[in-house]
């Protein structure tokens, strides 16, 4: 596994995140508990809250779809957050895990290590073996 340092822009998109969180947390209804934000690699930040309900979304897909919409396509690092999360920092979950590999598959992602110490790592080393699209035009 590569850890990667976290720098000063990291530590403004967990702030980014935690930003987003603060302004739409609903606290007794829980529709709005985590918060994301997504670096492109020229620099700009995207960030979503989770929209909770019977089929919701994580915050890193509204994080993505942001960025998407706003029509980015080349993704650096990725952060969620919630306040009471250890050192506020949250993992993905496997099907973020799974959207990030197939969106940007070079991607960063602050999470804890197993320790509890912020950690940066690659989405690759985050969900090895993933499944990837049967290229049905090559030959076996």
């Amino acid at each position: 596994m590569t850890f990667y340092e976290i720098t000063p822009k990291d530590r403004e998109l967990i702030q980014a995140a935690l930003d987003v969180l603060a302004k739409n947390f609903d606290d007794g209804v829980y529709l709005h508990t985590v918060g994301a934000a997504i670096r492109t690699k020229a620099g700009k930040v995207y960030a979503g809250v989770n929209c909770d309900g019977i089929h919701g979304s994580c915050a890193e897909y509204v994080a993505m779809g942001m960025a998407i919409s706003a029509g980015e396509r080349e993704f650096d690092t990725v952060v969620a957050v919630h306040e009471k999360a250890t050192n506020c920092l949250l993992a993905p979950c496997g099907n973020c895990r799974q959207m990030l590999i197939e969106y940007c598959p070079e991607i960063k992602v602050i999470l804890n290590d197993d320790e509890g110490r912020p950690i940066k790592v690659g989405i690759k080393d985050l969900l090895p073996f993933a499944w990837k699209p049967v290229d049905c035009s090559a030959e076996a």
